[in-house]
């Protein structure tokens, strides 16, 4: 039986100190990965389809309409690239 698909989630960016690369007030994907949760860090997918891994303070899970939903789910399928806890360089700095 194949299993059921996930709906996306969606994460809106309210912070980008230390993390330049990621927009302010700018929905990103959030893709589900415990082990980055447990250390405090989110992995979302930006413009390019690529995943990174970035520190939970910068974003809030905010309710969207489910129009809104779709259209940001309609952006072009993400690959997970970055195995887990992987962090980007930038979210490495102090």
């Amino acid at each position: 039986m194949a299993s059921p698909r996930r709906k996306k989630q969606f994460l809106l960016c309210v912070r980008n100190a230390g993390c330049e690369d990621l927009e302010l007030r700018k929905f990103y994907e959030h893709l589900p990965d415990d082990i980055a949760a447990r250390e405090g860090y989110v992995r979302v997918v930006d413009e390019s389809g690529e995943d990174y891994l970035y520190p939970k303070t910068h974003f809030v899970a905010v309710p969207l309409p489910h129009e809104a939903e779709r259209a940001l789910a309609k952006r072009l399928p993400t690959r997970a690239s970055n195995p887990s806890l992987q962090r980007s360089a930038l979210a490495r700095r102090p």
